[in-house]
């Protein structure tokens, strides 16, 4: 069935205001045309909802049981109407983000609260998850926007690099590593290493280069976090090999972060999005955010007076 919006309109102000004049007026349309738009809703419907008289115009009986139901018809498609405008104008809305955890630890808190002065009143609901799964988020329309590790391409995947985020060595200050500069892949053999889950796309990336320089894994805790991995560093158990924006140095007390070459890997950082679906202004509105912020790994204080040295 095909609701005849115009013609509910046309009958609702005419019978509001009791004249075709006055009601052509308000609705910016000429009286004929109108008058069209109720005869055919009438004739639609097989009833006849207003009598016309040259004076004025009259509702029937039935266009008098009709008008409650009719208006709100109206007032509510009007209102959903101006959201929806609203919502286009100020991108307005709430929208899911899917990302990995290392970018939750210093540079996603800060884009929000960008966010949040720019679009007040908006929600964002985030997914934190492995790469492998932000990417399955957005394919499936479970989220629109993801931020995830360079992986296989996808051909419904628009992916935007943001960034590259290079692996580092983390340590207690305690750590017999603790105070060089730079450590290579080869000094690993004797680190007593706390490892990622191999579904994480940093365990891929570490597991390659021990294998290349022929190092067998020292080890024996297995988390599914950065951040798990990190409190156990903290707490003397052991070392790590994570990305570097995982961690700013200072953040955690006695942990070290130091630069990990022969060679600096790093993992790409980037943006995706569906490539067959449109963002909701919301989700637009950050995903413009995430583009403008030449988002980088930050780096400390400490390790910019190393490298001035």
């Amino acid at each position: 069935m095909k609701i005849d919006f115009d013609g509910i309109q046309a009958f609702v102000v005419t019978a509001e205001l009791g004249g075709f004049n006055k009601a052509a007026d308000q609705l910016h349309i000429t009286q004929t045309a109108l008058t069209r738009r109720v005869q055919k809703l009438e004739a639609y419907l097989g009833l006849k909802l207003l009598d016309r008289t040259t004076r004025r115009v009259e509702m029937t009986a039935v266009g008098r049981d009709f008008l409650p139901q009719a208006r709100a018809i109206v007032n509510e498609m009007t209102s959903a109407v101006g959201r929806l405008k609203d919502m286009s104008q100020h991108a307005k809305g709430n929208f899911t983000l899917a990302c990995v955890p290392s970018m939750a630890a210093h540079m996603l808190p800060e884009l929000i609260r960008q966010y949040a002065d720019e679009c007040p009143g908006n929600r964002i609901r985030l997914l934190d998850a492995a790469s492998y799964e932000v990417r399955e988020a957005v394919l499936n329309h479970q989220a629109e926007i993801g931020i995830a590790v360079n992986g296989e391409v996808h051909p419904d995947l628009i992916e935007t690099p943001l960034f590259d985020d290079p692996l580092v060595f983390i340590c207690r200050d305690t750590h017999p590593l603790q105070g060089k500069d730079t450590v290579t892949w080869a000094d690993m053999r004797e680190a007593d290493l706390i490892v990622v889950s191999n579904f994480m796309a940093t365990r891929v990336f570490m597991d390659y280069q021990l294998a290349k320089h022929g190092i067998r894994l020292n080890g024996n805790y297995e988390v599914q976090h950065h951040a798990t991995a990190i409190n156990l560093v903290a707490a003397g158990v052991g070392c790590a090999i994570l990305p570097s924006s995982t961690l700013l140095e200072g953040d955690r007390a006695h942990v070290r972060k130091i630069t990990l070459t022969g060679p600096v890997v790093k993992r790409r950082v980037a943006l995706l999005r569906h490539k067959n679906t449109s963002l909701s202004p919301a989700a637009q509105a950050f995903y413009e955010l995430i583009q403008k912020a030449h988002l980088k790994p930050k780096t400390s204080k400490t390790q910019l007076m190393r490298k001035t040295k």
